[in-house]
């Protein structure tokens, strides 16, 4: 279908996104921060009250790395929800007023202690550190659930666009490495095959739509030390050649986005390998547009599906629901 009308208003009503220097990050991550917080303000529902919001530091290889720990009003043991924003691995922070929504939702509305992840960023870290440092906050909040009212049995997690790059790749890994067992993973608008072999890639790519080939071009080339980087499973976890005993999975794409068929393919494959999958299409949205819940009644249906899927997993710690 056509992009979403009203949506296709504000499209026109914004400015083109201005090419700019990859060796000017700082000023460009700070552009990026301002632009979205406005943008949220205008296009996103405001933030839910939660039981209480912290701050810590986690220490990784090389450094550490801040997460932002949203707790609900109710006593738990509550299961445990680790969230990884978008970006392209370039920009994005948990500082975002987009990342700050969605989190608290997941928390009022789904009653998870809910982890945002500040991991380090590219072109200066390149993968995998970005992962490892997503891997890391995973070990740190299971070790220290307690501390949260959050249950180390039940962890989940879940991002967008890279973050959901990222949630994919933290459970592959932990499968591979006997980690924490994670129960179920929600991956919006993912990025799951860094080879571009997804038809959606050319036919969305053009620059009609917001995330154009040329941008993907970019955010690939500052991730990824090497071209050959891109078969690596956990950079592309489509292209894992086993996906058995992988948490079951709740998959949305944005109909109109790159990325439409990555999301699409990984829930075809992990079906196929006998994990519980469901894939679920976002007619007339554009890449990240599922973000605007003031905006667009069919953004607030999208959030409140996963909502509903975050809600019965942890009602029933079984999976996928129909």
């Amino acid at each position: 279908m056509p992009v979403i009308p009203a949506l296709r208003a504000l499209l026109n009503s914004l400015p083109p996104r201005a090419p700019f220097d990859p060796a000017d990050f700082p000023s460009v991550r700070q552009a990026d921060l301002e632009g979205s917080n406005a943008l949220a303000a205008q296009v996103a529902a405001g933030p839910l009250e939660v039981g209480s919001v912290q701050t810590a530091m986690v220490p990784v290889d090389g450094g550490e790395i801040g997460v932002r720990i949203y707790q609900p009003a109710t006593a738990g043991p509550h299961p445990i929800h680790l969230y990884y924003h978008g970006g392209g691995w370039i920009t994005g922070t948990i500082e975002e007023a987009f990342v700050d929504i969605a989190c608290r939702e997941r928390t009022a509305l789904a009653g998870y202690v809910t982890v945002a992840v500040e991991y380090r960023l590219a072109p200066e870290f390149k993968y995998p550190i970005p992962l490892e440092d997503s891997y890391a906050a995973m070990l740190w909040i299971v070790e220290r659930a307690a501390d949260y009212d959050a249950d180390p049995e039940r962890v989940t997690v879940g991002g967008s666009s890279a973050g959901g790059n990222l949630a994919a790749a933290v459970a592959l890994k932990a499968r591979d490495e006997n980690g924490p067992r994670i129960t179920f993973q929600v991956l919006e608008v993912p990025a799951l095959d860094l080879t571009l072999a997804s038809p959606s890639i050319e036919q969305y790519g053009g620059g009609e739509y917001p995330l154009s080939r040329p941008e993907i071009d970019m955010c690939l080339a500052a991730y990824l030390p090497s071209t050959e980087a891109a078969t690596d499973p956990y950079a592309s976890p489509l292209l894992a050649q086993d996906l058995s005993g992988l948490p079951p999975a709740y998959i949305i794409s944005s109909e109109l986005d790159p990325l439409q068929m990555d999301g699409s393919r990984y829930a075809q494959r992990l079906q196929d390998a006998g994990v519980q999958a469901i894939f679920s299409l976002g007619k007339g949205h554009v890449h990240a547009s599922s973000q605007f819940t003031k905006l667009l009644p069919e953004a607030a249906a999208w959030r409140d599906h996963v909502i509903a899927e975050l809600k019965a997993h942890a009602s029933n710690h079984s999976g996928v629901i129909g």
